[in-house]
């Protein structure tokens, strides 16, 4: 048995995955019957990474502040910008892509239960709010912007503790670590069981209503990932950017497509971090804080379906407002994260900025949810892997610049 497991490890965990995503479409399309013993895998891994993700961000972060030496520079000032350049850059492309290819909707109910903020200010009050969570609540709810922030605080509170305090953190951080490491290897499984249940429960026939729609979101993220992103990379880093860019793709972009949740990523990110050779100061605070803010996924899906909607409507789009939608997506994006349902959710405020009603603008939010098994899962990818993607060029542009 030991030797099983032993040449098991020894193959490439993206081969595996791969190998389980193929096992999940087999046993979805020949025994759909099984759905009970398959999903419950899929269920379990994501509820293990979401389970170890927030204590592990709380302590990582609290062990890189406490003990992070006076006068060592990180580079979170540089790929905060890389972050903001990103989520700008997303929108834009959403807003031309809808332009060049306009389309319309066939609108649908079934949201309207679903409250979406009332306006720009409801985003940053949430998220000011989450900040200031009680620690334990943020814990619990898995509220990462207020892990951050109490993290932080108890890392600069630790700065002059004992070295002995520091250095429980640290083994705390290293022994949380390696269950991750535990989780992430159950991985083939996870995705096996995660695909099985995806096409079992949505099948593809509910979208074929919005191929075109589709087409013109997962092009523009598509484009964003393999164009945008990697011309980011290229102007700092000054190397080919398509190795890295299609490694984080590769070994973040899968699993985030399957888990469709940034926050339930963040392990898999941090272990690629480390196998990349990245500051651990800096990657222990950029990717929970990417998993909060770095939303390029979703400043396309906002700017994607808020012109597709006033298209259906007739309205006719200026340049300047254009522009105006663009930032309001990139703004909105970053508060994505701290709005329960997402993305879809903000769709409503920038649809406000054509005066459309909340009435049809939730109808447009029905439709995203019924595309969502392939639109949430592409924005996810994109969101997750452009985390790592920012954090390794910042790095590589540092090292450069002192080389």
């Amino acid at each position: 048995m030991k030797n099983i497991v032993h040449k098991w490890s020894q193959i490439s965990l993206v081969k595996r995955i791969l190998l389980g995503i193929i096992i999940g479409i087999l046993f979805a399309l020949t025994i759909p019957e099984a759905t009970s013993w398959v999903s419950i895998f899929g269920s379990l891994f994501v509820g293990a990474l979401k389970a170890v993700a927030p204590v592990l961000v709380l302590f990582l972060v609290m062990n890189a502040i406490s003990s992070h030496k006076s006068g060592k520079k990180t580079n979170m000032k540089f790929i905060l910008v890389l972050y903001a350049i990103g989520t700008v850059l997303a929108g834009v492309v959403g807003v031309v892509a809808s332009f060049l290819f306009p389309v319309t909707l066939t609108l649908t109910s079934g949201a309207e239960e679903v409250a979406p903020p009332e306006g720009i200010m409801q985003v940053i009050q949430t998220l000011l709010y989450s900040i200031v969570d009680n620690p334990i609540s943020a814990i619990l709810n898995a509220n990462y912007l207020g892990i951050l922030a109490w993290a932080i605080v108890f890392g600069f509170a630790l700065k002059k503790a004992a070295d002995s305090t520091k250095t429980m953190i640290a083994n705390f951080s290293d022994a949380i670590s390696n269950i991750v490491k535990w989780v992430i290897e159950l991985a083939p499984f996870g995705i096996m069981g995660l695909v099985f249940d995806a096409i079992y429960t949505n099948g593809l026939g509910s979208l074929v209503e919005y191929g075109q729609l589709l087409v013109l979101l997962l092009g523009s993220m598509f484009f964003v990932a393999l164009v945008v992103n990697p011309l980011i990379t290229l102007v700092f880093t000054r190397q080919n950017p398509y190795p890295l860019v299609l490694r984080t793709l590769r070994e973040s972009g899968i699993t985030a497509f399957f888990t469709r949740s940034s926050a339930a990523n963040i392990p898999v990110n941090l272990t690629l971090c480390e196998k990349l050779g990245l500051d651990e100061d800096t990657y222990s605070v950029s990717i929970p804080l990417g998993a909060t803010i770095n939303m390029a996924g979703a400043a396309v899906t906002i700017s994607v379906l808020t012109l597709a909607t006033a298209n259906t409507l007739g309205i006719e789009v200026d340049l300047w407002t254009a522009v105006i939608l663009v930032v309001l997506s990139a703004v909105s994006a970053a508060g994505a994260s701290g709005v329960a349902g997402g993305s879809l959710l903000l769709i409503p405020l920038a649809c406000s900025l054509f005066g459309i009603s909340n009435d049809i603008a939730m109808q447009v939010v029905g439709v995203g949810f019924i595309i969502g098994v392939l639109q949430d899962s592409c924005e996810t990818a994109l969101n997750s892997s452009s985390d790592v993607l920012f954090t390794a060029t910042a790095d590589i542009a540092n090292k450069r610049s002192q080389g």
